[in-house]
């Protein structure tokens, strides 16, 4: 399994639900908090190409994206395969 990186706020709803599905899938996660965190925020920043809200994530270093284009990845079927590579 590729390492995955995901860049949340603690208050984020979305980011609660990215972590979720990703746990249900048994999927380990690095979490990077960025509340408050001005250096992790502008790395994300940079790693997402200028991206400012989270959550960001990264499956190895493909960008995946926010919640909304994990979800989409994991209704098209693409996740599983993503997450075994």
């Amino acid at each position: 399994m590729p390492p995955i990186t995901i860049y949340t706020k603690s208050w984020c709803p979305y980011c609660a639900a990215a972590k979720q599905l990703l746990s249900e899938k048994g999927a380990a996660f690095e979490e990077v908090e960025i509340t408050g965190r001005e250096a992790e925020k502008a790395q994300m920043v940079q790693r997402s190409g200028g991206r400012t809200t989270v959550p960001q994530i990264f499956i190895g270093e493909r960008h995946v994206g926010g919640f909304d284009d994990l979800s989409a990845l994991d209704a098209r079927g693409e996740l599983d395969p993503l997450l075994a590579a």
